[in-house]
């Protein structure tokens, strides 16, 4: 009759309407992975540790004598265990080797197929021509049709390159079904764990949606923009 998960958030069930919220224990929190929730779904949901910090479920499962009381915290694909993304990916995807490119267009380097990378990473990838005092390089593009990739140095403020005030959202879910109100000013994730960033939302005349940062935001096509209100999850989309 339900389904009950152990992600750290929490549910405010009234009649008709359940609010998705955050986990008690902030470190934790994983409401940005569930705004695609619907009422629907959330009325059949259960999160019963989403009330708790860490060590209180880790001393609840060892009273209770569960082999998961010492067990370490989960990384990357937590149903399948540890593993090397890229490795996992080569079973069924074949490597193409291609080129690394910076941003003037150069090939820099190669690379074993872009399927296997995700803007912002900084490792996997060969850099041929390169000085001692270079900084990193991060990827910025990705080209699937041509197998390549674009990488850049980070900028002086500490971030990637191509830092942006606005997105645009495909894929939008409000879990209350009740569009944001573009009078207010909102938080808001692009990224797991990020600190939240205030933000509005607009509406334009095709029905898109809009999100406009105080701040410059690394922004990057295909992640999630997840908004919130105080505690409160409000849904999300996916930035175009």
């Amino acid at each position: 009759d339900y389904v009950a998960t152990g992600h750290y958030a929490r549910l405010q069930k009234d009649e008709d309407t359940s609010k998705l919220l955050m986990g008690v224990d902030e470190n934790k929190d994983q409401s940005y992975f569930l705004w695609t929730l619907t009422q629907q779904q959330l009325q059949k949901t259960l999160f019963p540790i989403g009330e708790y910090e860490k060590p209180k479920v880790r001393n609840m499962a060892a009273k209770f004598g569960l082999p998961t009381a010492e067990k370490k915290d989960s990384q990357g694909l937590c149903f399948v265990g540890k593993l090397d993304m890229k490795e996992f990916l080569k079973e069924f995807i074949p490597e193409k080797s291609g080129d690394v490119l910076n941003e003037q267009g150069e090939i820099v380097g190669v690379h074993d197929g872009v399927y296997f990378y995700t803007l912002g990473q900084r490792h996997g990838f060969t850099i041929t021509k390169k000085h001692p005092d270079d900084s990193p390089y991060f990827i910025v593009n990705k080209n699937i049709d041509a197998n390549t990739l674009t990488v850049s140095h980070k900028s002086d403020e500490g971030g990637l390159p191509h830092s942006k005030t606005e997105a645009m959202l495909c894929d939008v879910n409000w879990i209350s079904k009740t569009n944001p109100d573009i009078k207010k000013v909102y938080s808001a994730r692009v990224r797991y764990r990020q600190p939240l960033q205030q933000c509005r939302v607009s509406f334009n005349t095709s029905g898109n949606v809009k999100v406009t940062f105080e701040s410059p935001q690394v922004i990057n096509s295909g992640q999630s923009f997840v908004l919130y209100e105080g505690e409160e999850c409000l849904g999300g989309g996916v930035i175009i």
